[in-house]
């Protein structure tokens, strides 16, 4: 990362507020490669794609001193397509991926208000997918962690200070309709412990379905969707093993990302009960590391629409900032289910997808 000390801030926007004690770093991901999926409806697909194992972006990080170990936090990141130079989001947002401000402090933590990452992805991509949430082996192809679940609006979020390798995450996301505080709001609690070789996050993720009357669509009372996640890797020295356990609980706990991909008659059902494993490891191998994982999701409801995953995937080190990357993932579907093989960007369009690509961080 290349950190820049400004008097006056590239962007127009911060040059007033910008002072000499601030530091700002200006950050990003420019991430692309060929895609080939099939087995999907729509018959195969090759295509050039943006974000394969981590999504293009352009960030701004700064901090401030305020003194007595207290600092002023802000970040803003904006995701974007290299394959066609347009923002990676339908509703259009500038700073989709991230948006907040903060205080942080040496003895009593960090406190964020904004757009955020939700704990329990954190946790899946940090700690218990060796694919790191990218690539076609990527966890988020059947564990839960789409949409709010990745990234939460009208958040706050407290992280505690380390101690001892031990420390907790706190988010709640105001649900913001008018007459009911609780409807659409969101919570998410996570302990996390990394010392040595041991890393591990427990989670547990409660996001309410409700919603209140607009016009003539009344309002609705419906069930939550609850989720709790536990991920661990050890590092062996020649191997690290990685594994992820999840139960899913509740409307939208377990959404499919694309809704009737094999264009069955009837199409798949979301679970609202279900169980989601994860084997992997990452090892050494030459000048990069080689990645492979075994999913499988246990669909717990009468309809038993499970579905398991093999990927495995290898990443070379060209320089410090820049690899180049090869990946294969085969799905299977079974009484009916839907998933799909994506990669960090896109939920893809079949039950098997190839990757080959390169990316730069600076």
């Amino acid at each position: 990362m290349k950190k820049i000390t400004l008097a006056a801030l590239v962007m127009g926007a911060f040059a007033a507020s910008a002072q000499a004690q601030s530091n700002v770093t200006i950050y990003g991901v420019v991430d692309a490669g060929l895609v080939r999926e099939s087995g999907g409806a729509a018959g195969s697909l090759t295509k050039v794609t943006s974000g394969i194992g981590s999504q293009s972006r352009l960030g701004f990080r700064g901090t401030e001193d305020l003194g007595n170990g207290l600092s002023a936090i802000f970040t803003l990141e904006a995701g974007y397509r290299l394959d066609d130079g347009s923002l990676d989001n339908t509703s259009n947002a500038l700073f989709n991926r991230q948006a907040l401000v903060g205080l942080k402090s040496k003895d009593l933590g960090t406190i964020t208000l904004g757009r955020q990452y939700n704990p329990l992805y954190n946790a899946l991509s940090q700690v218990g997918d060796p694919f790191g949430a990218g690539y076609a082996g990527n966890a988020k192809n059947l564990f839960p962690t789409g949409g709010v679940n990745t990234r939460v609006s009208n958040a706050i979020v407290y992280s505690t200070p380390v101690a001892q390798g031990f420390s907790a995450d706190v988010l709640y996301a105001l649900g913001e309709q008018a007459g009911d505080s609780t409807a659409g709001r969101q919570f998410s609690v996570g302990f996390n412990y990394a010392q040595g070789n041991l890393n591990a996050r427990l989670v547990y993720n409660n996001r309410n379905n409700d919603t209140v009357a607009s016009g003539t669509t009344p309002a609705a009372n419906r069930e939550d969707g609850k989720n709790t996640l536990l991920a661990a890797n050890y590092n062996f020295g020649v191997v690290k093993a990685f594994f992820a356990y999840e139960r899913d609980k509740g409307l939208n706990s377990s959404p499919i990302p694309v809704a009737n991909a094999y264009g069955y008659k009837v199409a798949p059902k979301a679970s609202t009960d279900a169980a989601d494993t994860l084997i992997g490891l990452t090892a050494p191998l030459g000048n990069g590391t080689l990645m492979a994982s075994y999913m499988n999701k246990n669909d717990k409801t009468a309809n038993n629409q499970d579905a398991n995953q093999w990927a495995l995937g290898y990443s070379y080190s060209l320089s410090k900032r820049t690899t180049t990357y090869v990946a294969y993932a085969k799905l299977k579907n079974k009484n009916g289910a839907g998933y799909t093989v994506g990669n960090n960007n896109e939920a893809g369009s079949g039950d098997k997808a190839f990757n080959l690509g390169i990316r730069h961080s600076f």
